[in-house]
């Protein structure tokens, strides 16, 4: 179990793209939350050993906001609160950990921050983090992660309605 939690904390510490910036292309779509409304709903998969659910909100006040669950062995190892904003003709996805008793892990005023890079109909692509459809009931989450070696390592989250 604690190495569950240093592998969240690394994940929360040193979240970055491999990728070079996607360049902007016919199919791309403008930075709104309207664009990527689709991500809204109840979603649940598996990952780091455990059962996964993540909740987004539909598109309102110019954000969308998800809440985040990991549980291992019928109870909960962490938490997040995570926000996708528009800012600056742009979005931003912010996010904070939390343990299984609601303590945070960043600082009081840290928020793990994922920039725009690309938007299509069926994928956001944030640096460190990327949504994308599969169909109307189903989502695939990439996160790059930094392993103990010091490599990144893409974790992928798959999601059902």
């Amino acid at each position: 179990m604690k190495h569950l939690f240093i592998i969240a904390y690394l994940f929360s510490l040193s979240c970055f793209s491999q990728a070079e910036e996607e360049p902007q292309t016919k199919d791309s779509l403008a930075p709104k939350l309207e664009n990527i409304k689709w991500i809204s709903g109840n979603w649940k998969g598996e990952a780091f050993g455990g059962q996964t659910e993540e909740n987004w909100s539909e598109p309102s006040g110019g954000s969308m906001m998800a809440t985040f669950k990991l549980i291992n062995d019928g109870k909960v190892s962490f938490y997040e609160i995570e926000i996708i904003r528009e800012i600056e003709n742009s979005l931003i996805l912010q996010l904070k950990h939390f343990d299984h008793n609601l303590k945070g892990w960043e600082t009081k005023n840290e928020t793990v921050d994922f920039p725009l890079k690309k938007i299509t109909s069926n994928q956001v692509i944030f640096k460190g983090m990327s949504f994308e459809k599969v169909s109307d009931n189903e989502m695939n989450v990439y996160v790059d992660i930094k392993n103990d070696d010091g490599k990144v390592e893409i974790v992928k989250f798959n999601y059902k309605k």
